[in-house]
């Protein structure tokens, strides 16, 4: 297997992991990006284009995408990866276990929106993945973390208070939080169907 090539310097640092088809990469996405770089007090936040979706049929040019991602994040602090692609992984397993082998002393949090949340238990080794490591879960527009999903249903011992949000990073996996914020209403889909 190839040695993943990171976006950057990563020992010691706390970074956000957030996967994504990112076909388009929208306003959306880049709130769900800030605000857990605030919020969680993160040092940076690592955009992982997906090279591509095995629970979605259509994935969009990975170059197109890659470009909308790059075009979006950015900010101090956003990075864009291409470690999927440059890897040949497909899952998210996968890439979470390359990523912490290249980089064992940093600190990682998966991002997701709140609306992958309910489809996460389809994910491949998804409780794996949480107990890897910590999860934010960052609030988006139509989704309530009150509708019970097959995540929050098996992890809800490891939930942790909205306040403690700033220590999601030091935080032993299993291990995550739902963080409420201004909601952005823009998607993908949306936006394909519009041009």
């Amino acid at each position: 297997m190839k040695r993943a090539r990171l976006p950057g310097p990563a020992r010691g640092l706390a970074i956000g992991l957030f996967g994504g088809s990112f076909n388009p990469a929208h306003e959306g996405h880049l709130l769900v990006a800030e605000t857990a770089l605030k919020r969680l007090k993160l040092d940076e936040v690592w955009w992982i284009v997906a090279r591509g979706n095995p629970l979605k049929s259509d994935h969009g040019d990975y170059t197109d995408r890659l470009e909308s991602a790059c075009t979006m994040a950015r900010g101090a602090g956003m990075k864009v990866s291409a470690i999927e692609n440059d890897l040949g992984l497909t899952y998210s397993i996968d890439t979470v276990r390359a990523i912490r082998k290249a980089a064992p002393t940093t600190r990682f949090v998966w991002l997701m929106g709140a609306d992958n949340l309910y489809g996460f238990h389809r994910w491949k080794a998804w409780e794996e993945i949480a107990r890897l490591l910590p999860i934010a879960v960052i609030a988006r527009p139509g989704v309530r973390i009150s509708k019970a999903s097959a995540f929050s249903r098996k992890f809800s011992a490891a939930r942790l208070p909205e306040a403690e949000a700033p220590k999601l990073s030091q935080a032993s996996a299993p291990a995550w939080i739902y963080i409420r914020t201004r909601e952005n209403a823009d998607s993908s889909t949306a936006l394909r169907n519009r041009a």
